[in-house]
């Protein structure tokens, strides 16, 4: 393929994406949605007949955009708003996180095992391998809960909005940091409790330290650095974004928890150049967004979703109908809250961009039905988003979750 073609053909596929969005928002659909379709109908078994089958590039690539995506999150964040569902905000993603993989992760170890006994196109997994499936699974996305509500015209009662902004932002580093470990273990020999639990609580307080420190610092440049360009601020934060991830990582802590924990720090001081900085970012989440799935709807080869769709669906709804609710209900069990909102923080659990680009570790790990995981999870996202995605706006008007006036 020539220079100028594969250009081109990158400026279509974009423009796909933009639309693709725009037709999303009229139709009360996730974005996410349609540009995994947008990538499927361009890939080798779609229309568009573009061959992709580069597990390596498309991590690569994800890894880049979950660090856009993580730090234009928190410089979203309203520390106001969060402040008084901190508590609740960080037990959801981090003990929310951690049970809602392991009831998963056992489900479908059961349920990958028994079908394989059956020959119905899955292969048995080790429970730790069911685990690293839960550990991809167990993160909620944001953009896709926001995006819905905001095409419904929807505004949710009380502090409902800012706790499900936050859980989805930081529960994304949870996933990230256990689907690592578990993937140590499943690749190394000298694995231990105690060396596992303390690298995760090693990785929580450096990144969270770090991106402290870091959030900081990105504060006093942005102030003091007095640029004659308005257009060099982002792009100075952009660079310190960067080193930010590169050295918490070095340090051995968790640098997608560190982007975004600078993110709200930056994001809640006064700086220089704030409309700037933020629009800035916010048009380049977007864009790492539209990238990511359209190659992860490359990636995907559909004829072999239909071999797992049993399966798959029957994980999904587990997740859906079990893991997500229990693990929500226990975690608020100590909590003061109406059983409508609590019902309602159940099901909506949307599933999206970080899952399917955690589903490509295994493969570049080498893991033995890493294929299988990767198919197993990008077919779950898909009935998570047509299923909680179609039925939030109603599900929320049903509970009498919404503003007065929505």
């Amino acid at each position: 393929m020539s220079f100028s073609l594969a250009i081109t053909l990158g400026g279509v596929l974009l423009l796909a994406g933009v639309l693709a969005s725009k037709v999303a928002a009229k139709f009360g659909l996730p974005a996410l949605l349609l540009f995994l379709v947008v990538g499927m109908l361009a890939g080798s078994e779609g229309p568009g007949g573009l061959y992709f089958d580069n597990p390596e590039l498309t991590r690569a690539i994800g890894d880049g955009s979950l660090i856009m995506i993580l730090f234009a999150g928190g410089l979203d964040t309203e520390w106001r708003q969060v402040r008084p569902v901190l508590g609740i905000g960080l037990t959801l993603s981090t003990l929310g996180v951690a049970l809602t993989a392991l009831l998963l992760g056992t489900f479908a170890w059961f349920m990958l095992g028994t079908f394989a006994n059956f020959d119905l196109g899955t292969t048995g997994l080790s429970w730790v391998e069911g685990l690293l499936l839960g550990t991809i699974v167990s993160s909620t996305d944001a953009a896709a809960v926001f995006s819905i509500l905001r095409s419904s015209h929807l505004s949710l009662r009380g502090e409902l909005q800012p706790l499900l902004e936050f859980e989805s932002g930081s529960n994304d580093p949870m996933a990230v940091l256990l689907t690592t470990n578990v993937v140590q273990v499943l690749t190394t020999d000298n694995f231990s409790v105690g060396g596992f639990l303390g690298s995760l609580v090693l990785q929580l307080v450096v990144g969270g330290l770090v991106g402290y420190g870091a959030g900081r610092a990105m504060v006093w440049v942005v102030n003091h650095i007095r640029l004659n360009v308005p257009a060099l601020y982002p792009i100075t934060t952009l660079a310190l974004l960067l080193i930010t991830f590169g050295l918490t990582d070095r340090l051995g802590g968790n640098g997608f928890l560190a982007v975004y924990v600078a993110g709200i720090v930056l994001g809640n001081l006064p700086i220089t150049q704030r409309e700037v900085i933020l629009s800035f970012h916010d048009g380049l989440g977007w864009l790492m967004s539209i990238v990511m799935f359209l190659v992860l709807g490359l990636l995907v080869f559909p004829s072999q979703l239909l071999g797992i769709a049993g399966v798959g669906l029957a994980i999904a709804l587990f997740l859906m109908v079990v893991a997500r609710p229990v693990s929500v209900f226990l975690c608020l069990a100590p909590v003061s809250m109406p059983l409508a909102e609590k019902g309602f923080l159940a099901w909506v659990g949307l599933r999206g961009a970080v899952p399917i680009v955690l589903a490509t570790v295994p493969l570049t790990a080498g893991i033995s039905g890493g294929q299988q995981i990767f198919n197993v999870v990008f077919f779950t996202v898909l009935v998570s988003v047509l299923v909680q995605g179609l039925s939030l706006a109603g599900v929320a008007k049903r509970l009498g979750l919404v503003e007065t006036g929505s």
